[in-house]
């Protein structure tokens, strides 16, 4: 039987594309999950998208100035949960949850704290998600768009958070963070509303993706447009691309991982003593099996067509540096194989050219990317000095 540790850490599909981490975590924080709706939404390509629906969660309570709101964006196939559970009895809380809640870094005793789903979010299937994306139903045809549905970034995600912002009467952020993908936005926040946001923590993510992850995500994507049973992305009330969808989430999540951790987790042990990976060709090794689990896991819950569509988001993302105003504290992962350490740092060298306050600190450890959600605990107090200032 896999061990909880390290399935769940597979289970991720990587940091721009990971579930719950701690799922490790227990919780006494309770949280409602909650819909913002909007008639319709124009975005940065100039389409209309109708009946747009995202779901949030919140802890904490709003000052009476409201200036006291912490927004965590979430990562490639992360949710609103960052934190708490839906009910007690809930085995996994939010994958933050060590940092948020009462008395935590991210203090609910003193902080509003929210965190909303995105459009075109992977979880289509999981409960507790509220999304609109390619799966989505399309008024005007009464039909799942599928590939029909308008091209979304980053900034899309972004101004969509910021008219949930809105809806709540806060006109400045406390804070803005989040991992990987919620790097990239939070990053996008302090460049398109910097009047709207106080400070940032961008962990494990660059303000943009450079020629090489912009090829990663491609081949993150590749294996499910190469599944006959995608058909171009109509394959609504058919037989899904689970075959596509599953090799897209194993190619993820290696990615996300580090040879570190495969070397101490697996080594190059069999997945069954009795059947040596040498003796046969459909023997295998231990590692592959594992995450072979993880990734049909992970897709039991997932839309392969929203995971093109945020592979494409990510793509696009490419926040201006020179508009970042608020200061920013940088977490990375040396071993980082998706945000490579030179390209971040790259990155927050270039918000400080501006004369925009920049600390940076590394996060180590054997998960590569995923120590930005496995490993940041050592940073707690880091980060509730930062929220301080």
């Amino acid at each position: 039987m896999l061990r909880r540790s390290w399935f769940v850490g597979l289970a991720l599909a990587g940091a721009l594309s990971f579930g719950t981490s701690a799922a490790l975590a227990q919780s006494d924080l309770i949280v409602e999950k909650k819909t913002f709706s909007m008639p319709s939404y124009t975005t940065v390509g100039g389409a209309t998208i109708k009946d747009v629906k995202i779901g949030w969660q919140s802890a904490g309570t709003l000052n009476a100035d409201k200036s006291n709101a912490i927004l965590i964006a979430h990562f490639f196939s992360g949710t609103s949960h960052a934190f708490g559970k839906y009910s007690k009895d809930d085995k996994a809380a939010g994958y933050w949850d060590y940092l948020i809640g009462p008395g935590k870094a991210i203090d609910t005793d003193k902080y509003f704290v929210l965190s909303s789903d995105t459009l075109v979010n992977l979880n289509v299937n999981a409960p507790n998600v509220i999304t609109t994306g390619p799966a989505s139903i399309d008024p005007d045809t009464g039909k799942p768009y599928g590939m029909r549905f308008p091209v979304v970034s980053i900034k899309d995600f972004v101004r969509v958070q910021k008219a949930l912002i809105d809806s709540l009467g806060i006109k400045k952020l406390h804070a803005v963070a989040g991992a990987s993908m919620g790097a990239l936005q939070t990053y996008e926040w302090a460049a398109s509303f910097p009047e709207a946001v106080d400070r940032i923590i961008p962990v494990i993510g660059a303000p943009g993706g450079d020629a090489f992850l912009i090829e990663w995500l491609n081949i993150w994507a590749a294996p499910i447009k190469l599944d006959p049973n995608w058909n171009g992305g109509d394959y609504y009330g058919g037989k899904p691309p689970a075959d596509g969808l599953k090799l897209a989430l194993k190619i993820v999540t290696l990615h996300a991982n580090h040879w570190e951790w495969a070397a101490k987790t697996f080594g190059n042990a069999p997945a069954d003593a009795a059947r040596d990976p040498a003796a046969a060709m459909d023997n295998q090794f231990r590692i592959e099996t594992a995450i072979d689990a993880a990734a049909a896991a992970r897709a039991a819950t997932s839309d392969a067509n929203s995971l093109i569509y945020l592979a494409k988001a990510n793509q696009l993302a490419n926040a201006d540096t020179a508009k970042i105003k608020a200061p920013a504290l940088v977490l990375y992962s040396p071993t980082d194989l998706v945000f490579y350490a030179p390209f971040v740092e790259e990155g927050a060298r270039k918000i400080a050219a501006g004369g925009t306050p920049v600390e940076t600190a590394q996060l180590p450890g054997p998960n590569g990317h995923l120590n930005g959600v496995l490993a940041v605990a050592p940073q707690a107090e880091r980060i509730r000095a930062f929220m301080a200032k």
